[in-house]
């Protein structure tokens, strides 16, 4: 029987990992510190728009602690930064097959990749044979040891999931990703199965470049920052040739999803991934690979892509110096853009001027 090992279980990976169990479906789960611990000893407390249940699986803090079978599929739902240290770590771990052979996880087991961004796909084939991407639509949080909120109903996330690179797939993936359909969403887990997953995670891409914004801003809003790091990643992949899926399609896909709703005792202001890394003062975030990404690709095709630069830059400085969402201005953000007549670097002085002039009107 095939169990799913969720390394990362806590917003999105504690998410799915709780509603298979909260489904019977074999599971175990991969989480450190004080909220592994949590896990372990009191059971991770899923709140959804239908209720609140405390639910039970193994917990590992640490491969080592980790007895993988040939029929285990590793779910990596780590953030982003996190994943090849992740990969890495997991890759040699030892898998004992039915008689008795030696094998390593990176060997025999498939690894899907329930991360943001378009990267980790590209990290994991290093130490993975069989690798598939996992485009994720599903608001939650983990604010609190041993705690997830999920917010879609009736079904907790939207999972697109294919073999990468798509010309690979075989009649063994398609046998995988059947049986991963039918055991998730009998779990109340939507998993389309496109035949190449990439262009929606482009897609998807397009849409994360504001969480840093929100993450910075908190509440504030400056949807010209956003539109304008859209807007330039849209060209960048025109000109690199990235195809994407359109907006037409995205948006059909998510009227017929699930919805976002309230859940009773959980905080009102629940942001995305980067707000709660800067909320629970981790000191990285995903910009990197969101920002970071279209910076890139525009310099695998000798441009450049100013706004998203800056914007990541933003970010990292903002996790360095514990910037908490809400704590920049609007105005202080906009100074640090890009200009028409050249792009204006945001340094450190300036982001703690401008959290200190926003705290001061604050306070």
């Amino acid at each position: 029987m095939t169990r799913y090992v969720i390394v990362g279980a806590g917003a999105v990976g504690g998410m799915i990992g709780g509603r298979l169990a909260q489904a019977e479906i074999d599971t175990a789960w991969v989480a450190r510190g004080e909220h592994g611990r949590a896990l372990r000893d009191r059971g991770l407390t899923l709140m959804t728009p239908e209720g609140t249940e405390t639910l039970r699986a193994p917990v590992w803090l640490d491969p080592s602690d980790a007895d993988l079978r040939p029929d285990d599929v590793l779910v990596f739902a780590t953030k982003t930064q996190h994943v090849a240290e992740a990969l890495a770590s997991w890759a040699d771990v030892p898998v004992t097959g039915p008689d008795g052979t030696p094998a390593t996880a990176g060997e025999t087991l498939p690894a899907l990749l329930s991360t943001n961004g378009v990267a980790a796909e590209t990290m994991a084939l290093r130490w993975f044979r069989r690798v598939y991407g996992v485009c994720v639509w599903a608001p939650t949080a983990n604010l609190e040891p041993g705690v997830v909120v999920a917010r879609f109903t009736p079904t907790s996330a939207v999972l697109h999931c294919s073999r990468v690179p798509a010309t690979l797939t075989d009649d063994a993936d398609s046998a995988l990703l059947n049986r991963l359909r039918a055991d998730w969403e009998s779990a109340r887990l939507d998993v389309p199965l496109p035949s190449d997953v990439m262009p929606w995670k482009y897609r998807k891409l397009i849409s994360n470049l504001g969480n840093v914004v929100q993450a910075l801003l908190g509440s504030q809003d400056a949807d010209d920052v956003v539109e304008a790091a859209r807007q330039e990643a849209r060209q960048v992949f025109e000109d690199a040739g990235i195809v994407m899926v359109d907006d037409a399609t995205e948006a059909a896909a998510r009227a017929s999803g699930p919805r976002s709703a309230d859940v009773a005792g959980a905080p009102d202001e629940l942001g995305g991934s980067t707000w709660q890394s800067l909320t629970k003062g981790r000191g990285n975030v995903e910009t990197d690979f969101l920002n970071g990404e279209i910076v890139a690709l525009a310099h695998q095709i000798g441009s450049e892509a100013p706004v998203n630069a800056a914007l990541a830059r933003w970010g990292r400085r903002a996790a360095a110096d514990d910037v908490r969402p809400g704590d920049l201005s609007p105005d202080a953000l906009r100074a640090g853009l890009p200009k028409p007549s050249g792009a204006a670097e945001p340094s450190g002085a300036a982001l703690k001027d401008g959290c200190r002039r926003r705290r001061s009107t604050k306070s």
